[in-house]
C-alpha cells in the first residue's frame, strides 16, 4: 500500500512537472498579436477599412493564427476613433489615437490609418520614435506619404502603404479622360475639389496635366467639407459648356452634388477621381437612381465585382456574407490584404521584431485581392500596374442601371463607359 502512495506520488509529481515546462509554451502560443488601427470609424474609409481587417483576421485566426517562429499566435484588433474625416477635428486627435493604441492597448503592428493625409502625415514620427510598422490601407492618398519614406529612409523605414495614391489615380483618370475624348469627342473639364490635402494637390495636378495633353480645363473650384449646396459650381460648368466634371470629395455629402447634377440634366459626365458617396452599393437607393452615368475611382479591384484575381470574388463574397453588404470602397479589399501581407511577412521573419518584420515587408510578393501585393523597397508603396499580373491594379466603376461596372483598366473591366441620354442630344 505504501508502495502505491509511492508510485503515485511520483506519476503526480512528473505530470506536474510536465505540466510546468508546458504551461510556458501554451501561453506564448495564446498570446495575441495586436493590430491597433486607428481608424476615423464613422466615414466610409474607416468603416469599410474595419470590416475589411476584422473579416481578414477571423479567417486568419480560424486556421490556426500566425506562425511565429514555430509557435501559433492569434491576431487581436484594437480599434480606436481617429476623427479625423470629420469637420474641423484637429490633426493632433488622430496622433492621440495613435499614441494610446500602441501605449495603452500595446499595439504590435498598426494597420488601416489614420485615414486622413494630413494626420497620416503627422504621425509618420511617432512610428518612427516607438519602432511601430505601419501599414496604411485606407485614405492617405498624397503622394508625400511615400517621398518621405525614400528621402529618409532610416527614420521612417517602418511605414508602408499598400494601396493606391494620388499620381497613380491621376494617370488612371487621363486614360480614361483620352478614351472619353476619342470615343465621343469630350474635351472640355471643370476641377470639383474638397478642400483637403490630397484633393488640392491632385485637382492642381490633374488640371496641369490635362492641359498639357490638350484637354480645356475651365478651372477647379474648391468646397469646404460638409458642404450641402454644389449649384453654384454646377452653374459654373454649365455656363462654361463643361463635359467631364472631375470630382474629388471623400465627404459623403458629396451625393447631394451628384443629385444636383442630375436634377439640373447637366451635360457633363461626372467622373469621380475620389468620390465616396458613389463607391458605396447604397448609392443608387440613396440618390433614387439619380447617380446613374457617374464614375468613380474605387482605387483597387475587389472593391467592386470583378475577375481580376482568384481571389478577388472569393474576398467580395465573403466581405457581403459577413457584413450584409457588398464592398464599399476604398479601404475594403486593401484593408483585408494588409493582414494576409503582414501575417505573410511575419511567418517568413520567424519574429515580431519591427526591424526583420520591415525587411520581410520589402521582399513580399504574393497574389492578392487586387494582383500581385510587391513595396517599392525605398519607398514602401505598392507598385501598381495595368495587368493583376504584374501588379496592384486599380477599378474605375460606372453606376449602369443600379450596378458598379468595371469599366476599366481594361484587364479587368466588365463592361463599357456610357454616356446619360441628355449628353447625346
Amino acid at each position: 500500500m505504501a508502495r502505491a502512495r509511492e508510485l503515485m506520488a511520483i506519476v503526480v509529481a512528473i505530470s506536474l512537472l510536465a505540466l510546468f515546462c508546458v504551461m510556458p509554451k501554451q501561453a506564448r502560443a495564446e498570446k495575441p498579436i495586436v493590430l491597433g488601427c486607428p481608424l476615423s470609424t464613422a466615414f466610409l474609409y474607416g468603416w469599410d477599412a474595419e470590416r475589411g481587417i476584422k473579416l481578414a483576421v477571423e479567417e486568419i485566426n480560424a486556421a490556426g493564427g500566425v506562425n511565429v517562429g514555430g509557435v501559433k499566435r492569434p491576431f487581436k484588433v484594437e480599434v480606436m476613433d481617429t476623427r479625423d474625416l470629420e469637420p474641423g477635428v484637429p490633426v493632433s486627435e488622430a496622433l492621440l489615437v495613435v499614441e494610446k493604441l500602441i501605449l495603452e492597448k500595446g499595439a504590435d503592428f498598426l494597420l488601416g490609418g489614420p485615414v486622413r493625409s494630413e494626420a497620416a502625415l503627422a504621425a509618420m514620427p511617432l512610428l518612427s520614435k516607438y519602432k511601430k510598422i505601419s501599414i496604411v490601407s485606407t485614405g492617405v492618398l498624397s503622394p508625400k506619404y511615400s517621398a518621405m519614406v525614400a528621402k529618409n529612409y532610416d527614420k521612417y523605414k517602418y511605414c508602408f502603404r499598400i494601396h493606391g495614391e494620388a499620381k497613380w489615380l491621376v494617370g488612371e483618370i487621363l486614360a480614361c479622360f483620352k478614351e472619353l475624348k476619342q470615343e465621343y469627342g469630350l474635351n472640355k473639364i471643370l476641377v470639383m475639389v474638397q478642400d483637403v490635402a490630397h484633393a488640392r494637390g491632385a485637382g492642381k495636378v490633374i488640371s496641369k496635366v490635362a492641359a498639357k495633353k490638350g484637354f480645356d480645363v475651365l478651372g477647379m473650384e474648391v468646397f469646404p467639407t460638409g458642404t450641402s449646396d454644389f449649384s453654384m459650381g454646377l452653374l459654373k460648368a454649365k455656363r462654361g459648356g463643361a463635359q467631364i466634371l472631375n470630382i474629388w470629395m471623400d465627404m459623403p455629402e458629396s451625393s447631394i452634388l451628384l443629385k444636383q447634377w442630375y436634377q439640373m440634366r447637366i451635360k457633363a459626365l461626372p467622373f469621380g477621381s475620389t468620390l465616396a458617396a458613389a463607391e458605396q452599393p447604397g448609392f443608387w437607393k440613396a440618390t433614387e437612381g439619380k447617380g446613374e452615368y457617374t464614375l468613380c475611382n474605387v482605387v483597387n479591384a475587389g472593391n467592386a465585382p470583378s475577375e481580376a484575381t482568384p481571389w478577388t470574388m472569393k474576398f467580395y463574397r465573403a466581405y457581403t456574407k459577413r457584413w450584409g453588404v457588398e464592398p464599399e470602397g476604398l479601404g475594403s479589399s486593401s484593408s483585408y490584404m494588409t493582414v494576409y501581407v503582414l501575417k505573410d511577412a511575419i511567418e517568413r521573419a520567424g519574429t515580431l521584431d519591427s526591424d526583420a518584420v520591415v525587411k520581410a515587408l520589402e521582399q513580399t510578393d504574393m497574389m492578392g485581392v487586387y494582383g500581385r501585393i510587391r513595396f517599392n523597397p525605398k519607398s514602401h508603396q505598392v507598385i501598381p500596374a495595368l495587368d493583376p499580373e504584374k501588379g496592384a491594379v486599380g477599378s474605375v466603376i460606372q453606376w449602369q442601371a443600379g450596378k458598379r461596372i468595371v469599366v476599366y483598366p481594361k484587364s479587368i473591366a466588365t463592361g463599357e463607359i456610357k454616356l446619360p441620354p441628355w449628353m447625346l442630344k
